[in-house]
């Protein structure tokens, strides 16, 4: 050939059979031994057996960087395992083998052989030379069978190989023809999105994203041992990034798995014996692929500009609140117009009005002589001035009253058909205070040990999808999932930074106000300290820490969001419940309300019931009839302390017999003397009402027994801890108290951030109750800034409802700062 043109196929093809026919012939070969020109698009007939094997060569030219794919077709009759048919294809620079039937396997040793095969080959490297080159493919049959065995070839040339950015392209596939296509980034694209959509739910599919890498794993068995991959049903989707693939390219494999209980499907059952093996089941699948480009750059900076300034907002609102309460104060102290609406939880006059309660009101009528005493015994209270607050681990560690009759005393008072404020808050304010610290102090703690194991175990996950590929193991939102470093889903991280910044603000305020109540006691006379309800702030510390820890546990939650660390996301709610209660009912029984290590040993147990519940839950009856049982009778138990005030026991000075004879003392007093009407008529109302709840909601588990046990049991606290808020507002009410504009507000707000936040909150866009397969249904695009999905504004929006919900917990009673104690009825 002149010039050092390159050969044509024809040329190519003429120098291999003459080289072939000059070797020595081999067994079964062809005529002379050489191998049989194929031509693409043709379907060749032959047989082979022991004694002869066919080779055929196929040659192609190349054009300067065109990728060309080849795709080969065989189908035998036979259906004798013993000798399949061995097909060989061999490239430039590798081997691909395969025999037909083609067998997967699947669970309980069940065989599904398949007698047609279609395999893309893996396309060699685009050339680099100026002109054509060309290219050479042996396709190998044999058998070792005795007798011939017929089959059929077929191979062709890919006109659709490479896949298009925002060009959707549609295809077919089943377990044993397999498909792949090429994709290649475009210059001004850094990050796309693989959607991969279905008509049909089955069959079961997988969708893999593999680097230029020959062999490319296409089979149900291999298709694991490279690249990114998910299962499918009706939907999929795959974030890719350029960095990721040195070359800027990658192939998307697509295979149909052989079964369907990986997807959700049936689980074949055990059946042994030659039922065991299906021939040529029909599962070929129609799939649509779409490329799309993911967001650039200044997609994640305006998001991560909007999480934080939407939240720095409410920093500015509340200083701008701070400051005008500032300014009407000085104005109204000059002019010695003071009213109670203008503290913020601070008396604001040294001669404060001695009673909001109307005279005529029925709430709690008992003559004057009766609530004396109370505040005779408040007195001791007053012994000490208010700043000289100490550090004594005696003062600290006291939790009983220092009066000689106060056993006595206390189940006098306490007993009372009519409570007033007085009556509960008459131990050492300073002693009180340190009790309640120790919730702040302890909820530190716990949050440290808490947190570190779980955010190195949520490290240990990402690591792990991120080194096996398998995206299997967390449940994203893949249609709105935006990759930043070593992190899958920044965007649903990123969203829960409005709990921790709101959980900061709360802690400022409550600090602010913890101040100005200490200033207030040091500039007060000592008789302004039986006005109004006691401040007492160690549970609002604890609120504010456990709402910036809801923040970094949903955190860590979200970094790999599964079935197994669900617990991480709702512990610190359960805690949260917890304390908006306890902190609900300190405020009118400051002097019996739990300590912190009764309550967070009671948290404990909570957790670590919810962690039963994740491990037994799913399919132990057992659990769910224990788990009821401590439901109802922790019920039980606790309606009691709250009727009796905390002073009912069940105990005998004389005999064990003491026991019964006390129990049966309370039956014959509250259900038979006085069965008309209960000593206590509203806390039983109360608790009647919430034992009928927590029973429904007992009688709910047991029967329907949920899957998802952690929410299960966050319900229960959140529909205690509403009955409770709605109970308290409504005696408030009914007591002639009133609702000052900041509470109202803070009320109003909640109410309307809630009902926003629940109704993102219910727009399912994943769910680790079902395989990952099927919870990739539920995907959906982003809905805010092109970054964020519901499930982020769910993280937003209940930020901002759990903030409110403090404040009106911490307003709520700010009317009563000029109301005598003596005055404020018990609810």
């Amino acid at each position: 050939m002149a010039g050092g043109e390159p050969p044509t196929p024809g040329a190519l093809l003429c120098a291999l059979l003459w080289a072939a026919a000059a070797a020595p012939t081999p067994l079964g070969g062809g005529p002379g031994g050489s191998p049989a020109p194929g031509a693409f698009g043709r379907l060749y007939r032959g047989a082979v057996n022991i004694s002869a094997e066919r080779l055929y060569a196929f040659a192609y030219s190349r054009q300067p960087g065109q990728v060309d794919a080849v795709r080969v077709y065989v189908n035998s009759s036979s259906e004798n395992l013993q000798y399949p048919v061995l097909f060989v294809v061999r490239q430039q620079k590798g081997v691909l083998s395969w025999q037909v039937p083609l067998i997967f396997r699947g669970l309980y040793q069940r065989t599904y052989n398949y007698q047609e095969v279609s395999r893309t080959l893996c396309p060699s490297e685009p050339a680099s030379e100026t002109g054509p080159s060309e290219q050479i493919i042996f396709v190998d049959v044999a058998s070792m069978a005795p007798f011939n065995i017929a089959y059929e070839l077929l191979v062709t040339r890919l006109e659709n190989f490479q896949l298009e950015t925002n060009k959707p392209f549609n295809f077919t596939a089943s377990p044993s023809q397999p498909q792949y296509f090429l994709y290649k980034f475009p210059q001004d694209v850094d990050s796309v999105i693989i959607k991969v959509v279905s008509d049909a739910v089955y069959p079961c599919s997988v969708v893999s994203v593999q680097d230029i890498v020959c062999p490319v794993y296409d089979l149900d068995h291999n298709v694991e041992f490279n690249g990114v991959y998910q299962s499918m049903t009706k939907q999929a989707a795959i974030t890719v990034q350029r960095k990721d693939f040195p070359g800027e390219q990658f192939f998307v494999v697509f295979v149909i798995k052989p079964e369907d209980y990986a997807c959700g499907g049936s689980v074949p059952s055990s059946i042994h014996g030659n039922v065991n093996r299906t021939w040529n089941l029909q599962r070929t699948k129609n799939l649509q692929v779409t490329i799309v480009p993911s967001i650039n750059r200044s997609v994640y900076i305006q998001a991560m500009f909007f999480s934080f300034l939407s939240f720095l907002s409410f920093y500015l609102g509340s200083v701008i609140v701070a400051f005008v309460h500032y300014i009407r104060v000085r104005r109204k102290a000059s002019s010695g117009r003071l009213s109670p609406e203008d503290g913020s939880g601070i008396m604001t006059s040294s001669h404060p009005i001695t009673s909001s309660t109307p005279e005529g009101s029925s709430y709690g009528a008992i003559d004057e002589s009766s609530s004396s005493g109370g505040r005779q015994l408040s007195s001791p209270e007053r012994g000490p001035p208010a700043g000289s607050d100490t550090d004594s681990s005696v003062e600290e560690e006291s939790d009983f009253d220092t009066m000689p009759e106060i056993e006595s005393d206390k189940n006098v008072i306490r007993t009372k058909v009519f409570l007033y404020l007085s009556d509960l808050s008459r131990k050492d304010r300073r002693i009180v205070s340190k009790k309640y610290k120790i919730y702040f102090w302890n909820i530190i703690t716990i949050a440290v040990f808490y947190a570190l194991p779980v955010i190195q175990l949520v490290i240990t996950y990402q690591t792990v999808v991120n080194v096996t590929g398998n995206q299997d193991i967390c449940y994203y939102n893949f249609l709105c999932a935006h990759p930043l470093g070593v992190l899958s889903a920044f965007n649903n991280i990123l969203s829960n930074v409005g709990h921790t910044l709101l959980g900061f603000l709360f802690l400022l305020i409550v600090l602010r106000r913890d101040i100005l109540h200490r200033r207030a006691m040091e500039m007060k006379d000592i008789y302004t300290l039986d006005y109004g309800i006691p401040k007492h702030f160690g549970l609002f510390y604890a609120m504010g820490i456990a709402l910036m820890m809801e923040g970094v546990l949903s955190a860590c939650y979200h970094v790999c969001p599964n079935y197994s660390n669900f617990q991480f996301d709702t512990s610190f709610m359960y805690m949260i419940a917890g304390l908006c209660m306890l902190k609900l009912y300190q405020t009118r029984h400051p002097d019996i309300n739990a300590s912190a290590y009764s309550a967070y040993a009671s948290f404990a147990v909570v957790i670590c019931l919810a962690v039963l519940g994740v491990v037994f839950g799913k399919n132990g009856m057992w659990f769910w009839v224990i788990f009821s049982m401590i439901h109802v009778l922790a019920s039980l138990a606790l309606s009691t302390q709250i009727y009796y005030m905390g002073r009912f026991k069940i105990d005998g000075p004389d005999s064990d017999l003491g026991i019964f004879r006390r129990a049966a003392m309370v039956l014959y007093t509250d259900c038979i003397q006085q069965c008309s009407r209960p000593m206590y008529m509203d806390r039983m109302v109360l608790l009647i009402v919430g034992n009928l709840v927590n029973w429904s909601f007992a009688v709910f588990g047991l029967v329907y027994r949920p899957r998802d046990f952690a929410s299960y049991i966050l319900g229960i606290f959140i529909c205690n801890l509403l009955l409770y808020l709605a109970f308290y507002i409504i005696m408030k009410l009914r007591s002639s108290e009133k609702l000052l504009p900041i509470p109202l507000f803070c009320i109003v707000a909640t109410a309307v951030v809630w009902a926003a936040a629940l109704y993102f909150f219910f727009q399912t866009l994943s769910s680790w109750e079902e395989t990952p397969a099927e919870s990739r249904e539920k995907n959906r695009p982003c809905i805010l800034l092109g970054f964020f999905d519901d499930h982020d504004v769910w993280h937003f929006l209940s930020a901002a409802a759990l903030f409110f919900s403090f404040l009106v917990l911490l307003t709520l009673d700010d009317d009563l700062d000029t109301v005598r104690r003596d005055k404020i009825p018990v609810f």
